[in-house]
């Protein structure tokens, strides 16, 4: 079972106060804090994300742990795709991308290998989960 007790703010918190040290690797996988303006209410949003690499391209999954809806991060990145990324101790600015078909058939098997449960979440709904590339700026 997956150790939820670091989650949500405070994990944002513990990344951010320990340069990663404290939330980067959880549960077996590699986190990153996403930085994006709400697209309603134009406030910073913070949160921790598991990510994968493809090539200079950070890979994250809309997944929502396979609910009918996107998260709303994701509804955030498609309004405002110009965010930041925290690794480990670095911030950096990246665009944001929906990945093609293409995309996701190649990136998929790796993010899946980091947390088994993205196939689970595709199998159980119906919407076509999302990959998104972050392109560093």
């Amino acid at each position: 079972m997956p150790d939820y007790t670091l989650f949500g703010d405070e994990h944002v918190r513990q990344y951010e106060a320990t340069g990663g040290k404290v939330g980067h690797d959880w549960n077996g996988a590699s986190c990153l804090v996403l930085r994006v303006k709400g697209r309603k209410s134009g406030r910073l949003r913070k949160l921790p994300l598991i990510y994968g690499k493809d090539g200079d391209d950070y890979v994250l999954i809309a997944s929502k742990g396979g609910y009918p809806q996107n998260p709303g991060w994701y509804e955030n990145l498609v309004a405002n795709p110009q965010c930041e990324i925290q690794v480990w101790d670095r911030v950096i600015p990246v665009t944001a991308r929906t990945g093609t078909a293409a995309d996701k058939k190649r990136v998929w098997p790796a993010m899946t290998q980091q947390w088994p449960s993205y196939d689970d979440y595709q199998a159980g709904t119906a919407r076509d989960i999302p990959v998104v590339l972050l392109r560093p700026r």
